[in-house]
């Protein structure tokens, strides 16, 4: 099998000895052929480039994240960018003869060849997403000692149906998640703050704490996610 990808890596370290495929996963994603190998690697202890450092990730539809040293990510909106494509090759899909299991009926090959146009378009959404995320959590793990991000509760902030689309094309979750495997890699530390810590009312400068702090209402917060 001649793999589209570089697979010398995964091949010298299986001819030292110091890796060994436990299972290997084949699928078909956006016309593509993907083979997934679970390794069990002998990983060396990693140091990040500054252990010292602590950084605090706040993750955001207006800006991707925003870091406690004043740097902002911004969000590149996969989704929305490609939104009025996907409509349009939706819209063409809904116009050809599809499948239809109650009478038998079988997908026309224009029915194929538009549904694989529409599974390539989404495809390239979740690949630069996808790879958006990974250069974030591996840069920030390799040179930051201590991570600290905040526990949201996605679940409940999708059902805000104004903003349920923008959040998830952000990918509050996976961000999460990535950060969790690699700063066990890199020998880094993540710290999840309590949700329902004070962080927004808390002055940066002299610590103290406001009461009461009125949020904006989920149209505001929709149109300037829009306008963004």
């Amino acid at each position: 099998m001649k793999p589209h990808e570089s697979a010398r890596k995964l091949a010298r370290r299986l001819e030292a000895g110091s890796a060994r495929i436990m299972s290997a996963t084949v699928r078909r994603d956006g016309g593509r052929w993907h083979v997934a190998f679970c390794v069990e690697v002998e990983r060396c202890e990693r140091t990040p480039a500054r252990p010292d450092s602590v950084v605090g990730v706040d993750v955001g539809i207006t800006h991707l994240a925003v870091l406690s040293t004043g740097e902002l990510v911004d969000n590149p909106r996969h989704l929305s960018v490609a939104q009025a494509w996907l409509r349009t090759l939706g819209r063409a899909l809904s116009r050809k003869q599809g499948p239809d299991r109650r009478i038998g009926r079988r997908p026309s090959k224009r029915w194929e060849r538009a549904a694989a146009r529409l599974g390539r378009a989404h495809a390239r959404v979740a690949n630069l997403r996808r790879d958006g995320m990974h250069k974030l959590t591996t840069r920030l793990a390799r040179e930051h000692g201590t991570i600290v991000v905040e526990d949201l509760n996605v679940t409940g902030m999708l059902a805000n149906r104004r903003l349920a689309r923008h959040i998830t094309d952000a990918g509050f979750a996976e961000i999460r998640r990535q950060l969790t495997y690699k700063t066990q890699w890199n020998g880094a530390r993540l710290i999840i703050a309590d949700r329902w810590f004070p962080s927004s009312k808390t002055c940066s400068d002299c610590g103290a704490a406001k009461a009461k702090l009125a949020l904006p209402s989920a149209s505001t917060t929709a149109r300037r996610a829009a306008w963004s």
